[in-house]
């Protein structure tokens, strides 16, 4: 099977991570654009080079798209663009003609635009690094009070609000969110026409007010009113979807529906709503396994996958704070019973795949040394732990679709570099060396200047240090690890190992 993909954004977590992915099976031949089409972070992509190359691909079975690249050239201009109804109309009219010329189905991926509740110009306009939370707060007010009403308190907050932020700045912002709300309609009225197979639609950085939430029932309202929400989804994630649209992809065209039974590691961990989205646990599972067309079971024994899904007990937390967890991450999760329950589906056969959302932006210590202390973390088929539960979840998945066609060695292989990333680097040593390490450069968080090769050659020794510290059983064999800073900041890494077996 060929499938086209074109990802949201340059970034390891969208091309990397999704080929690694797809590789532990020769089944799918995954074709990304060249690099020299990509833009940088802020810098746009080659819009027209990306859509030219699209076209000249001939004879795929799948063509999985994003808008957000193909129309603004990534996702961080997405957020920046000036675009205007000529472009769009122009961008619309190319995906019709696309479709007209090909067999292949296409499977879009359209964004919801965040708003990040805190103030940076790292990912956003310049104005939001003074403004950024002040924004996010007024447009929750506003949305809050529209839908339930506010209290006297939060009333003389939003006319606060309304003084402080100047008017220009909303009304950019705003602007761009109505534009990028009309592509979204149109990507839906795409469905309508037949032109678009299934769209997706995630929501990045979502809440439960506030602009995301009023794009949300903007969205859903278009949704219901063109009857198509049977090839429509729309749930909390962003950096995920692109693994989801080719595992989608991969079993409609296998015509197969797997089918997936959940054990859970607390009780009220279904229920809670997971830091940096709108909705509890279970009910994005629902979602994500409907948007990548896996089936949910009741019972173990029917199941061609078993999800283990790490969630918090109460409350959830950043990963770098595990040292200082709260208290019912043990109180209200039983640990030994989580993975004792994994080790007895591994030994009944299932393939077991580990989606570690009990922290944000990072794995679990305590799952990853109960999983190495067992000697099953080399036995499972995918773990996953990164940023948001839906990233985790969204990829987690669609590497189960993938290893049941795959080769053990690749799959294994897949499971250390997600323990090195996402439990390793994220949740152990990204801190560590924000603390320790980037002081002595004049570095910081979010640009590491000239040193990032230095920078990184540390971070080298450190995740090995860490990794032959904490993993005692697993993955023994020699090997190296060699990363680089992509955007040239701390919040991910391009990630390379070697030494282990082919």
């Amino acid at each position: 099977m060929k499938i086209v993909y074109v990802p949201i954004d340059e970034r390891p977590c969208n091309v990397d991570v999704v080929q690694r992915i797809v590789g532990v099976t020769d089944e799918v031949t995954l074709l990304t654009p060249p690099d020299h089409l990509y833009g940088y972070k802020k810098e746009a992509a080659d819009q027209l080079g990306m859509r030219e190359w699209v076209q000249r691909v001939n004879d795929c079975d799948a063509l999985v798209l994003s808008a957000d690249m193909l129309c603004y050239g990534g996702l961080l201009p997405s957020r920046l663009h000036h675009m205007t109804d000529t472009d769009r109309d122009t961008f619309i009219e190319w995906i019709r003609t696309l479709q007209s010329k090909t067999k292949a189905p296409l499977y879009v991926a359209t964004m919801i635009m965040r708003t990040p509740k805190y103030s940076s110009d790292d990912e956003e306009p310049d104005y939001y690094g003074q403004f950024g939370a002040e924004i996010y707060r007024r447009a929750w007010l506003q949305d809050r009070d529209e839908r339930d009403g506010l209290t006297m308190e939060e009333q003389d907050e939003l006319a606060n609000l309304n003084e402080l932020i100047p008017t220009e700045y909303v009304v950019d912002y705003e602007t761009r969110r109505a534009f990028n709300r009309s592509i979204n309609e149109a990507m839906i009225q795409l469905v309508e026409e037949g032109v678009i197979e299934r769209l997706f639609i995630p929501q990045d950085d979502s809440a439960e007010y506030g602009y995301t939430s009023i794009d949300q029932t903007d969205v859903l309202r278009q949704i219901q009113e063109r009857r198509v929400f049977t090839n429509v989804h729309m749930y909390p994630g962003a950096d995920e979807v692109g693994a989801t649209m080719v595992a989608r992809a991969f079993l409609d065209k296998r015509g197969t529906k797997p089918r997936v039974y959940p054990i859970w590691s607390s009780v009220l961990g279904p229920t809670l709503i997971p830091m940096y989205e709108d909705r509890p646990f279970i009910e994005s599972m629902y979602a994500h396994l409907d948007a990548i067309g896996l089936h949910l079971v009741q019972t173990m024994e029917e199941a061609d996958l078993v999800l283990a899904y790490n969630v918090p007990g109460r409350t959830m937390q950043e990963s770098w704070d595990q040292d200082e967890r709260d208290v019912t991450y043990t109180s209200f999760r039983h640990m030994r019973q989580f993975v004792t329950k994994i080790e007895s589906a591994l030994k009944q056969g299932k393939r077991v795949i580990v989606a570690d959302s009990a922290y944000a932006n990072g794995g679990d210590q305590e799952l990853i040394m109960w999983l190495d202390e067992l000697n099953v973390l080399e036995q499972l088929d995918s773990y996953k732990g990164w940023n948001t539960n839906g990233n985790t979840l969204g990829t987690t998945l669609a590497q189960g679709v993938f290893a049941q066609v795959g080769k053990r060695e690749r799959i294994r292989k897949n499971v250390f570099y997600h323990v090195l990333d996402d439990f390793v680097y994220q949740a152990k040593v990204r801190m560590k060396m924000t603390d320790v390490v980037l002081p002595k450069y004049g570095a910081n968080y979010f640009d590491l200047g000239r040193h990032a090769e230095a920078i990184s050659q540390e971070r080298n020794q450190m995740m090995t240090e860490v990794a032959r510290h904490v993993i005692r059983h697993s993955f023994q064999e020699a090997w190296t690890v060699n990363t680089s800073a992509p955007w040239n900041r701390m919040f991910e890494c391009r990630l390379e190992f070697g030494g282990t077996s082919q």
